[in-house]
């Protein structure tokens, strides 16, 4: 008999392709006419790479839920809801950790499940405050302090600092895209870009190549930097043994008199190519990969960072990861999803390169938000050309 074969396509960290990697190991062992193959792209080709091309060479797709608008339109990936049991699809609503499982849910179909769920958080070396008898920063006020002596790391390339300034949006009293005119009111928007300029410039000038991965490696590798306030969160470095150092977790700070801020969630979720010839054996693996009982066990042992809440909430995953979990919890009930209707990744592929070059070299704040919202008009007219 001919060996079923799937190929899949994943993000090139560990957190991204050594769980599919296991799972696809331990799924060929249980079922051996079945082989799957997993390769694996950088962090930016992951969050630029059309999904519609992708679908056309790969049967099982890891994506970020703003893809879904697209997915919706071009009808790429299957809609999960028709081929999984209804139960099943109740309890991935159920255990959704915040707006995971939710954020791939468009159009009236589920497009991906939450295999992975991540939201920018506070992260830092708790060896090193410990040994220099320093408070961990809690406040805006003692992140700043923090920064000034050359101790705070923030990832500051062009998709991040978008995803700080939707964050710092949310602090500055409005949520943004509610209006199609315009990303955010102007003085909300202005407030946002002044607050993030506080910090910016007081950083490194590293930060400005770095993504969260970048920061994390460094923080965890040397003594240079303590603290990072906000990046997206990686399980794997509150691991012992995964870098030199363990780096600590926690919610985000407090921000003015607003409370803690509010960031943006990333994860991912697992989808199966519209293409896909053995779409029955696919829909086997998802379920299995996305199970509770395996995201809570072999999911995590093996380096993944699970989207159903029983790892989030079992001692198990706590256990491995120095409480990560429990410790972000909170950070992801109350995260913010970004928009996914399809035309929006126009807007995240550009939106946030005049944000980081007023950030690394100053100019017109104002003009900044005319920049933001040329291009945002720009991503609804793709909108409107794909309807």
């Amino acid at each position: 008999m001919n060996k079923i074969i799937l190929n899949g396509i994943t993000w090139g960290h560990s957190r991204g392709i050594t769980p599919l990697l296991a799972g696809a190991q331990r799924f060929s062992e249980l079922y051996p006419d079945v082989e799957i193959s997993w390769k694996k792209r950088s962090l930016q080709e992951f969050a630029d790479a059309p999904i519609e091309k992708l679908t056309e060479n790969y049967d099982l797709l890891i994506i970020d839920h703003p893809w879904v608008g697209c997915a919706a339109a071009t009808r790429c990936v299957l809609p999960l809801d028709k081929y999984l049991p209804s139960h099943f699809l109740a309890d991935q609503a159920k255990n959704s950790v915040g707006y995971s499982h939710l954020s791939y849910f468009y159009g009236g179909h589920q497009w991906a499940l939450a295999i992975d769920a991540a939201t920018p958080a506070t992260s830092y070396r708790a060896d090193l405050f410990e040994k220099s008898g320093s408070k961990v920063p809690d406040t805006w006020e003692e992140i700043l302090d923090l920064a000034k002596m050359g101790k705070v790391l923030i990832p500051g390339i062009a998709v991040d600092t978008l995803m700080a300034f939707y964050m710092f949006c949310l602090a500055s009293g409005n949520e943004p895209f509610l209006s199609k005119s315009e990303v955010i009111d102007k003085t909300s928007g202005l407030k946002a870009i002044e607050r993030m300029r506080q910090l910016w410039t007081l950083c490194d000038e590293v930060i400005f190549t770095s993504n969260p991965i970048v920061v994390a490696e460094l923080m965890s590798n040397s003594d240079d930097y303590w603290y990072c306030p906000f990046a997206y969160c990686y399980s794997n470095y509150a691991r012992k043994g995964y870098a030199k150092n363990i780096l600590t977790y926690r919610d985000l700070p407090m921000f003015e008199n607003v409370g803690k801020l509010r960031s943006t969630i990333g994860g991912t979720g697992i989808a199966i190519s519209a293409n896909c010839q053995y779409s029955e054996i696919a829909i086997q693996f998802v379920q299995w990969i996305t199970s509770g009982e395996c995201q809570s066990t072999f999911y995590v042992e093996n380096g993944g960072q699970p989207g159903h809440l029983a790892a989030w909430t079992g001692e198990n995953a706590n256990l491995i990861c120095n409480n990560f979990f429990a410790h972000l919890l909170p950070t992801m009930e109350k995260g913010y999803v970004r928009p996914r209707y399809n035309g929006y990744l126009h807007f995240q592929d550009n939106a946030g390169d005049p944000l980081r070059q007023y950030l690394m070299n100053g100019g017109s704040a104002e003009q900044v938000l005319e920049s933001l919202n040329s291009i945002y008009q720009e991503s609804l007219l793709k909108s409107m050309a794909h309807e």
